[in-house]
């Protein structure tokens, strides 16, 4: 499966449009919270050991 990652998970910009390396240092310590494939808002949850983070459109993501 192609997984193309146009968009930021932490700001919802598109990832060729300037820097994101604050976006990542923040995405280490936080789930994402939009869609890196099509930007949407994602429902996100945190748990004691985790979170997991859900794309109406892209199915969940989880922190491994």
């Amino acid at each position: 499966m192609n997984t193309t990652l146009l968009y930021c998970g932490h700001c919802g910009g598109e990832l060729a449009d300037g820097e994101h390396a604050e976006c990542g240092r923040a995405l280490m310590m936080e789930p994402p919270r939009y869609c890196a494939q099509c930007r949407r808002r994602m429902v996100v949850q945190v748990h004691p050991t985790g979170w997991s983070a859900r794309c109406s459109a892209h199915g969940e993501l989880a922190s491994e």
